[in-house]
């Protein structure tokens, strides 16, 4: 009676809005969407918080924990190139098993019946009788009610994503994910500043995956940025700091994980800002430390080098971090900073 209750609930709440075409694909037009650009993310922006603040009210699950889910699956979606709908709100990945149950011989099983039968994970959540893992109200009712099994509660929330990734670093980002949007309290995070201020006097061009020398070879994993002693290092992105202190190799250094699920390595600085510790949230230009020549040495070594930023920037695939190409990046925010600041 319960379920069916929060069914009928829900679909009441999501046929009432005036948005129901562009909130259940299901129900939408097979005609083929555009490409959305700049201005319609925002509009996209607006309808997933919508359907996120819908499931949340029927089911007691933080809107800004749906959130972080459906971006930490939308991360890894990208990092194992796993196939997903261009169309949907929601990125949450179930394969055919996990929705229909892994006995179920009807792999495209839609059946909310036959799915529970099966222990399949697949259910209802737009009220139209099925669970379809192309509609998206379907998709984040079931990760919802998976969750639910423990509770909704912060402390049963960890433990229900515990035991569906039964992954320690999957926990910690959706964790990371979630205090950021609860803390702006939208989802439209994603402007990137440059690292350093513009009128600042730097220069930096491609180093990523040049050869390096001290304590042993390997590769240089990140973007070299000259600039004087002092110049103000500013976080990038939204995010976490994860990582402040001394590294043998960065010297001070700071590592901040942003909604992308990109770690970006701060390092040689002079100093922090001191108003700055680990576990914080930062957003796009505040500024986290100073340009120096730090490193290579044990605590306080500087000087070996000439004064500069390594940034570099690394990609979670679910089990490491690896590295790429900053250079491309940096140049777009730069670019786009300067187009912002003309108008």
């Amino acid at each position: 009676m319960a379920a069916t209750w929060i069914r009928s609930s829900l679909a009441l709440m999501l046929c009432g809005s005036l948005m129901l075409g562009a909130l259940l694909p299901a129900a939408a037009s097979a005609a083929p969407k555009p490409k959305p650009d700049s201005k319609s993310m925002k509009v996209i922006f607006s309808e997933r918080k919508d359907l996120f603040d819908k499931i949340s009210a029927v089911t007691g699950v933080p809107w800004y924990y749906l959130a972080a889910i459906d971006q930490y699956e939308r991360t890894i979606n990208l990092a194992r190139k796993r196939p997903i709908p261009m169309d949907g709100l929601v990125g949450i990945y179930f394969s055919d098993l996990q929705w229909g149950g892994m006995m179920n011989p009807d792999h495209e099983d839609t059946n909310p019946s036959t799915i529970a039968l099966f222990d399949g994970l697949g259910r209802d959540g737009s009220g139209d009788g099925k669970a379809d893992r192309k509609n998206d109200a379907d998709l984040l009712y079931s990760m919802a009610m998976l969750l639910m099994r423990y509770g909704t509660a912060e402390e049963d929330l960890h433990i229900g994503l515990w035991q569906y990734y039964q992954n320690t670093r999957s926990v910690e980002r959706i964790q990371q994910f979630a205090r950021i949007y609860a803390k702006f309290e939208t989802l439209d995070l994603h402007e990137h500043t440059f690292v350093m201020p513009l009128r600042s006097d730097y220069s930096y061009r491609s180093t990523w995956g040049a050869s390096r020398g001290w304590g042993g070879f390997r590769i240089h994993e990140g973007t070299d940025l000259f600039a004087g002693y002092g110049v103000p290092v500013r976080s990038t992105a939204y995010g976490v700091v994860e990582v402040m202190g001394w590294n043998p190799y960065g010297g001070w250094r700071v590592g901040i994980r942003d909604l992308n699920n990109v770690y970006h390595y701060y390092a040689h600085l002079s100093g922090f800002n001191k108003e700055l510790k680990e576990d914080d949230i930062v957003k796009p230009g505040q500024v986290i430390g100073w340009v120096g020549s730090s490193g290579y040495g044990k605590p306080g070594t500087s000087g070996k080098f000439p004064p500069h930023l390594h940034y570099g920037l690394y990609r979670d695939n679910g089990l490491t971090d690896w590295s790429f190409d900053p250079y491309p990046h940096l140049r777009k925010w730069e670019r786009e900073e300067r187009m912002r600041s003309k108008k």
